[in-house]
């Protein structure tokens, strides 16, 4: 029986067509003329959501057991620290980043990208200076390298071009015993993440509730299991090439239910939620010198507007289940890391006070 969370609602409806639209325009956009994910370049930058779709990650001989394979440093505190996952089936890159005073125990901030995931870095340095921000923080950081258009899930079957996604199972049973042991994690965990990856973040917190103190989420949207929710979902996998069956199987399979945010959100109790998003419409950061700027408000605009509806609903969601939730609406801005680079500061009182940080 479908759930109630199917029911029609117009405004929410337009809002999503909008941001349909725009996935759609960004896809045209990303493939240009030859319309090939090893030739294409990407043409909208700083939103998070533009890139040239990669091919998936080649899976090798399973590994028996997670472990730690190898460490390369970048730098003293930062790390490349390579992954056997018997779930990926391959070795999967993280990188670290680690406090000044590694002496004694400390929590664990884990930190997703958005559907632009890049194969050699994470947008949250790149773009969104987590290196600079926690460089004086008492936690160790992890940010997830690659999975573009995946959501950070485990996908039902393999992708031809998005590969093996097995990321929930990597990120909330493989890794965290590892880095634990590996980098003296005390077991409080907290998790971030922007737009595609926002709703990664509060899927994995629903998912597994007893693994995340705190959970922030910036620019995403949280009902897969409605229509609308499905329909933007399998669009963001199709821009980058995969096919969205892939992941949850057909528009009736449960699987999308089970991973729908708003449905499951009483298992949201407990954590320190953090919310936010703008309202579509040109912010600080939108100047007559921005460049390419017709093209950053007209893909930006929309899909954060689109968002914005996303995070009120979940947040009214949360309201009637009397679950406090920190929410910022800001007046303005659009779907841009520079706007998600200053969330990292806003958010971060909510989300250090239950790891026992400052």
């Amino acid at each position: 029986m479908k759930s109630v969370l199917f029911r029609r609602d117009a405004r929410h409806r337009f809002g999503i067509a909008a941001v349909l639209a725009v996935l759609v325009m960004g896809a045209v956009l990303v493939m240009g003329a030859v319309g090939s994910p090893a030739s294409a370049e990407p043409n909208i930058p700083g939103t998070g959501s533009s890139g040239a779709p990669l091919l998936g990650e080649p899976t090798t001989e399973r590994a028996p057991n997670p472990a730690i394979e190898r460490v390369e440093p970048i730098n003293d505190r930062w790390l490349r620290v390579f992954v056997q996952s018997p779930a990926m089936s391959r070795t999967v890159e993280v990188q670290v980043l680690l406090p000044r005073d590694q002496s004694r125990s400390r929590p664990t901030v884990y930190m997703l990208d958005g559907r632009s995931a890049e194969r050699d870095g994470n947008n949250w340095i790149v773009q969104g200076r987590a290196d600079r921000f926690f460089e004086d923080k008492d936690v160790n950081v992890v940010l997830t390298v690659g999975g573009p258009a995946s959501f950070y899930t485990d996908w039902l079957n393999p992708d031809p071009v998005l590969g093996t996604n097995k990321w929930e199972t990597f990120l909330t049973a493989e890794l965290p015993p590892l880095i634990d042991a590996r980098f003296d994690g005390n077991g409080r965990n907290a998790i971030m993440g922007v737009s595609m990856g926002a709703e990664a973040a509060m899927m994995l917190a629903v998912r597994r509730p007893t693994l995340y103190a705190a959970v922030a989420a910036h620019s995403g949207c949280y009902s897969v299991g409605t229509e609308p929710g499905q329909a933007q979902a399998r669009a963001i996998v199709a821009t980058y090439f995969g096919q969205p069956d892939n992941m949850f199987g057909r528009p009736d399979n449960p699987e999308w239910l089970a991973h729908d945010v708003i449905q499951h959100a009483e298992a949201l109790r407990g954590k320190a939620i953090y919310l936010s998003t703008g309202n579509g419409m040109p912010g600080r950061y939108e100047t007559p010198d921005t460049p390419n700027l017709p093209t950053v408000l007209a893909f930006g605009g929309p899909l954060e507007a689109g968002a914005a509806m996303c995070a009120r609903k979940l947040v009214d969601r949360l309201g009637s289940l009397d679950i406090p939730v920190t929410a910022n609406f800001r007046a303005n801005g659009i779907h841009a890391w520079r706007y998600w680079a200053d969330e990292l500061g806003l958010s971060w009182p909510t989300v250090a006070g239950p790891l026992g940080v400052r």
